[in-house]
């Protein structure tokens, strides 16, 4: 839909829009791109085909609007868990955490499945390809810089990365047995490296004894 359409629908439609964009967004974390059709989100809305179609007349239409949508959602996310560390926390270890709660909310979840998506659909990542670069320098970069109060330079970038990869990775892992146990030995891994990296406390070894 193009913004000169957009400035002209009322705030009632505005409002019916943003509905059919969370559930959107809803559906992608909870069954997936592929199930989440046009028809079913439009049923989730409470919309007639009609309604659908005047909003989003095609896939395309939706799934633009709603990598914008889903995007904003991680950002403020994102943005909130920057600005709400405790005092006195332990900012490395407050940060990880955060990330990794972040990264099972709705708006993660559905950019993640987006991303699968989008692997072997260009259109689709055509679309997720501006998102991605504006979360890994502005978002992921500067509120994570924030969150771990990190430096600049390669070493901090390197600590920044790894746990945010770790994590990511770990996020989309299926662990087959003991996941709980293996799970939190891993985040205390990457707290611990982390650390090690940003030459924070006293942490000289990966493992603790």
């Amino acid at each position: 839909m193009d913004a000169a359409r957009l400035a002209k629908d009322t705030p009632k439609s505005l409002k019916t829009r943003a509905r059919i964009l969370d559930c959107a967004m809803r559906l992608f974390a909870e069954i997936g791109y592929h199930a989440a059709t046009n028809p079913v989100i439009a049923d989730a809305a409470g919309l007639t085909r009609g309604a659908m179609l005047y909003h989003f007349p095609t896939r395309e239409a939706l799934v633009e609007a709603g990598v914008a949508h889903v995007q904003a959602a991680r950002s403020a996310l994102f943005r909130a868990a920057a600005d709400s560390i405790p005092a006195g926390a332990d900012v490395t270890e407050h940060a990880i955490d955060s990330y990794w709660d972040l990264l099972q909310s709705e708006p993660f979840l559905a950019f993640a499945e987006l991303e699968a998506a989008g692997r072997t659909d260009p259109a689709i990542q055509a679309l997720l390809a501006p998102a991605q670069a504006e979360f890994d320098r502005a978002q992921a970069g500067d509120h994570f810089l924030k969150i771990l109060h990190a430096g600049a330079g390669p070493r901090f970038q390197a600590s920044r990365d790894l746990a945010r990869f770790m994590l990511e990775g770990l996020a989309r892992t299926t662990l087959t047995y003991d996941g709980e146990g293996r799970r939190e030995r891993l985040l205390m891994l990457i707290k611990r490296a982390t650390h090690m990296l940003n030459r924070k406390g006293d942490i000289q070894d990966l493992w603790p004894d």
